[in-house]
């Protein structure tokens, strides 16, 4: 066995040696059989470190200090070069000049708008080329806005804590987007038509429902509106937007304490179920009144659009649910 001294001195050589030989390397092949050579079965570090249990336990602990602190330089500077080479070969192959055309290329995943908001742009489009003003409000609403101006009465069901989400007696989230109604009113003359827009929130949860969904609110006010207006256009939008002449459609009609007559559109699904998308009518004279309209002068008549629900039919989505769980799968087919 070699003294300490000359152990020290021989552990510097041989690391001298060791950093003499990286320079020669640049590949992981060539750089394993250093690392064999180095720390190998054969290696002097290994061989020596397997005489040691001759020696006594002083020399042993003196002599496995030196030789397990250059074992542990080894390690690190393989660790290091090893590095280094992945990195060099990666900026050879985006270089140019070395760029590999046989490598395999990398996938890029696109994002896409929701199937919520493509449906929303092409509701605001078509009514956007028939002349239609588009608002957004707040989805933060008070019981003036989004019940009392609306003709809806204290008893009437929707005001119910079962219903509507309450913030307090006076404070709720609104639970549809005709709560902008009187607010844009107030601000324009007649005669006006416009759509709103947004997110409402009601106590009711299934495969057609959700506790937030999104609702396109319409009114328009004018001189002579009827009934058959508004159900000309409702028409014409759904053939559009389904791109469909011979879309199979229903009205019927319905009850909504802000409009009379009432009425309500269904659609035709492809399992042959009927599915309520719409509902519309002529402005109850109770809620034109709110509005300072002079109801002998002026008609109005209004409609809210369920999103969600055309969505489903146009996506052959067969739960509403789908469209909330952030599934990665399901809004690719988005793209």
């Amino acid at each position: 066995m070699k003294s300490e001294a000359k152990l020290i001195n021989y552990t510097d050589r041989l690391f001298s040696i060791f950093l003499s030989d990286l320079k020669k390397i640049y590949t992981n092949d060539k750089l394993n059989q250093c690392k064999s050579k180095y720390l190998g079965k054969n290696s002097f570090l290994l061989r020596y470190l397997k005489k040691l249990s001759a020696l006594d336990f002083d020399l042993k602990i003196k002599y496995s200090k030196i030789l397990n602190i250059m074992k542990k330089k080894f390690n690190i500077i393989f660790y290091l070069e090893k590095k280094y080479i992945k990195d060099y070969m990666n900026l050879n192959r985006t270089n140019k000049k070395y760029f590999d055309v046989s490598l395999p290329g990398r996938k890029i995943d696109y994002g896409c708008l929701h199937p919520i908001t493509l449906v929303i742009n092409d509701i605001e489009r078509f009514f956007y080329y028939l002349g239609f003003l588009t608002y957004h409000g707040p989805e933060l609403e008070d019981v003036y806005h989004n019940f009392d101006a609306l003709n809806v009465p204290m008893h009437h069901p929707a005001r119910d804590k079962s219903d509507t989400f309450w913030f307090d007696s006076k404070r709720l989230l609104r639970t549809q987007t005709s709560n902008m109604q009187i607010r844009i009113l107030e601000k324009n003359s007649c005669p006006i038509k416009f759509i709103v827009p947004g997110k409402v929130y009601r106590r009711d949860s299934d495969q057609t429902h959700t506790p937030m969904f999104h609702q396109v609110e319409g009114l328009i006010i004018d001189k002579s509106i009827s009934f058959s207006n508004i159900k000309w256009i409702l028409q014409n939008f759904i053939c559009q937007f389904f791109q469909n002449q011979n879309l199979v459609f229903r009205f019927r009609s319905s009850y909504f304490p802000f409009t009379i007559p009432s009425a309500e559109m269904d659609i035709q699904t492809s399992s042959g179920s009927w599915l309520e998308v719409l509902g519309f009518g002529m402005i109850h004279p109770n809620v034109l009144k709110n509005f300072n309209i002079d109801n002998k002068k002026y008609s109005a008549c209004a409609f809210g659009i369920g999103v969600e629900r055309i969505a489903m039919i146009k996506y052959s989505v067969s739960d509403i649910r789908l469209f909330f769980e952030n599934d990665i799968r399901f809004l690719k087919q988005f793209v």
